[in-house]
């Protein structure tokens, strides 16, 4: 479990390769799940810690991320926060926030940013002042989630904006993708030596069935080649040295569907 000044973590496997995270804060005895992916793993956590859920914040409409809400919200009468441009697919959503927007969780200020592209009503949580962040299905280490309604041009914005806050940020991401994504990724950026010695880490570390998340922004902007599609070392190894930023970034997302 992860302290940050009065924001306790507690990050928890879930599903078949979901993570779960509960933020609690101890002052105004408030706790959040972020999503709902397995109610009774979070019904489970909140008890070991004897904690009492009041809040979800939701990432997007996914059943593996807000699938729980109804159910959370019957027992325990949460408050349900989610983005504005997916209100009605948030089941039980109470506040709608919308890009940019502020709210507290307690003390903290949380700032959400709409990232379209896994879907089109995805949003992002950023804890600023904690140097952390919520990023459900948009980014994940060394990869990013599929396009199922957004398009590469809106994904490689919504990506943009999680490469431009500080590179010490940790980023809590809802899947334990990282090994297959390493097997891909140096299919597409061999020479980076980097991501080379970032492969085998992760090899020790799902050997020992330890996480790999959080990442943070300066591991993911070295070694992500979905951060990296500006990188003129992969444009030339996919042969599109000439192409744009957003046709690299289409034709990488595209080998990794078929990988």
């Amino acid at each position: 479990m992860n302290s940050l000044k009065t924001l306790e973590i507690h990050m928890f496997a879930c599903l078949s390769d979901n993570y779960g995270f509960l933020i609690h804060d101890p002052v105004h005895k408030i706790t959040a799940t972020i999503d709902t992916p397995d109610v009774s793993a979070i019904e489970k956590a909140l008890e070991e810690r004897g904690w009492s859920l009041t809040h979800i914040i939701n990432t997007h409409h996914h059943f593996d991320h807000a699938g729980g809400n109804i159910e959370l919200k019957n027992t325990t009468g949460c408050h349900i926060i989610g983005p504005d441009a997916d209100q009605s697919r948030i089941p039980g959503i109470d506040q709608c926030i919308k890009h940019q927007e502020e709210f507290k969780f307690g003390e903290h200020k949380v700032r959400a940013f709409h990232t379209p592209g896994h879907t089109l009503g995805h949003m992002v949580y950023h804890f600023e002042e904690l140097g952390i962040a919520f990023v459900g299905d948009t980014l994940f280490a060394l990869g990013c989630g599929r396009l199922f309604e957004g398009t590469p041009s809106q994904m490689l914005k919504s990506l943009d904006i999680i490469k431009k806050w500080p590179d010490d940020t940790k980023l809590f991401c809802a899947h334990e993708y990282t090994q297959a994504n390493a097997e891909f990724a140096v299919t597409v950026d061999s020479n980076n030596q980097d991501l080379l010695e970032r492969k085998r880490v992760i090899e020790k570390l799902r050997k020992n069935n330890q996480p790999t998340v959080p990442t943070t922004v300066a591991l993911e902007k070295k070694t992500n080649p979905f951060l990296r599609a500006n990188n003129s070392d992969i444009k030339a190894q996919l042969g599109m040295a000439q192409s744009s930023d957003v046709e690299t970034f289409a034709e990488i997302r595209k080998r990794k569907d078929n990988f």
